[in-house]
């Protein structure tokens, strides 16, 4: 496709040397240069020759001339009164995924050791497009659209959300008042809006509890499998060794097998509402132990209170902070039940924390933005979050229901099946044994469905294959037709594997 004209700016031309003969031949030659850095690009339209000469201070002739020299040569084209530009021929054939700042990124080489540690994972947190079964897409007839712009109109203008200086570090005090009551009436968490900070999400709260809680040679319990979020930050922060995967089953982390493999870590992080990615629940006996082991070993447990909000039978479990504040670190987030792009989460700390995480909050992003807070403090307080989510809860609960029925009937049980759970926005699909699910998700993604491995949340060795769907998003009619080409997809698989082995 040819790109779109724009007028090139040429800064890389400079001064021209008015000593070294003809000023027309180094003009020609600059721009060839600009061309082969690549400050000018195939396509990009060239400023008229009399703007051009005056830019530089020379003859508008001497111009005309290096035009016509390169046009002669096929490196610029032009037509009466529509201008002259780079030859699109010019440009070099590259597949359609692959832009030129891609092709600089893969050449380069000898990167420091973190440098290439975060490239990797921007590839893994690389965003799904918006189709089934992307995980965190809200529902366009849920989507609190209409009351949020009132909202937003009324305090961004000239309310308390209108643009200011610095604000509290800990977050807009109307929101941490609302979150403080909110989770005290939904989870059951013992706070004083003093002890919340605001935060950008659930993945900022996690890099500050590792920052704050973690010395340089603790352990940190964490689960296995696990949100591939907090292994990569430990990995990329000096904690891969001091990283102890504890293994989870039907009752949630195995707090003995955690105290047999390191007894006297630092923190534990835990997803107890609803496993990632598994689902289940931790059990009472689990969450009692689990508390207890942190209180004799002075340690701090990282409550990740994942999808408390969605469960479908009966009522949440409440939170691990309520049985005991002082030993909690409690992390929430609206982007999941809200809009992944509001990027708004919290933290709830102890008392003796608060300092220590509101610095760290400092040294890396000062505050959250203010206008967004003002809109959600108010989008609480008036009810409406509790009456989005009752909504949101019930759409949710017909789409997951209608999406098992459906991969029940396309797939055989020896090739896959669904994960048992009663909670949150997506279904793990486990793959037959002999199956890559990093295979799958790429033969998905050429069929247009947007799925994510589970394999890469295990600890070495101990993975199994499987694929994480989210339903959040998505009609039943979209989820239907993707699921049908998805059981293809693995039925396909599955041949090719039988194949390459016999």
């Amino acid at each position: 496709m040819a790109r779109t004209a724009r007028i090139a700016e040429i800064p890389s031309i400079g001064t021209l040397d008015r000593t070294a003969g003809s000023l027309s031949r180094q003009f020609a030659q600059a721009l060839r240069e600009a061309v082969r850095k690549g400050d000018i690009q195939p396509g990009d339209a060239l400023p008229s020759t009399r703007l051009l000469a005056a830019s530089l201070q020379i003859a508008r002739g001497t111009v005309i001339e290096a035009y016509e020299q390169l046009i002669a040569e096929g490196f610029l084209e032009s037509k009466g009164g529509a201008g002259t530009w780079v030859a699109q021929a010019l440009a070099e054939p590259q597949p359609a995924s692959e832009s030129r700042a891609a092709q600089q990124r893969i050449a380069r080489t000898g990167l420091p050791e973190p440098a290439a540690a975060f490239a990797q994972i921007a590839q893994e947190f690389r965003p799904l497009p918006p189709v089934p079964f992307a995980i965190s897409v809200p529902v366009g007839l849920t989507a609190p659209a209409d009351i949020w712009r009132r909202l937003g109109n009324r305090l961004r203008a000239k309310g308390p959300g209108a643009p200011a200086g610095y604000s509290d570090p800990l977050g807009a005090l109307p929101l941490r008042e609302a979150i403080a009551e909110y989770v005290r009436k939904s989870r059951s968490v013992r706070c004083e809006p003093g002890q919340v900070i605001v935060t950008s999400g659930t993945q900022q709260g996690l890099f500050l509890a590792c920052l704050v809680l973690l010395g340089s040679r603790d352990q940190a319990w964490v689960e296995n499998p696990a949100y591939r979020g907090i292994t990569a930050i430990l990995e990329s922060t000096g904690h891969r060794d001091g990283m102890i995967r504890v293994p989870v089953d039907a009752e949630g982390l195995d707090v003995e097998a955690g105290i047999r493999m390191a007894p006297h870590a630092r923190a534990a992080f835990v997803t107890p509402s609803h496993q990632y990615p598994l689902g289940m629940p931790m059990s009472m006996a689990r969450r009692t132990a689990l508390l207890a082991w942190a209180r004799t070993n002075h340690a701090c447990v990282v409550e990740d209170d994942y999808d408390s909000e969605l469960r479908y039978q009966g009522y949440p479990f409440p939170s691990l902070q309520g049985l005991d504040p002082d030993r909690v670190v409690y992390l929430g987030t609206f982007s999941k039940i809200l809009y992944p792009s509001l990027r708004l989460g919290y933290v709830i700390v102890p008392d003796d924390l608060v300092d220590a995480f509101c610095g760290a909050r400092v040294l890396m992003d000062r505050h959250p933005p203010n206008a967004d807070q003002h809109v959600l403090a108010a989008f609480m307080a008036e009810g409406h979050l509790e009456r989005h989510i009752r909504r949101v809860r019930n759409v949710y609960s017909d789409h997951r229901a209608q999406l098992i029925e459906t991969l029940n009937t396309l797939l055989p049980k020896d090739l896959a099946w669904v994960e048992p759970g009663d909670q949150g926005m997506h279904l793990v699909l486990w793959l037959a044994e002999e199956m890559d699910d990093r295979t799958v998700v790429a033969q998905a993604a050429l069929a247009g469905i947007a799925v994510r491995p589970v394999s890469p949340m295990f600890a070495p060795g101990t993975a199994r294959p499987g694929l994480v769907l989210g339903f959040g998003g998505f009609s039943n009619a979209q989820m239907k037709a993707a699921a049908q080409r998805l059981a293809a997809v693995i039925a396909e698989v599955m041949r090719s594997r039988k194949q390459s082995s016999t």
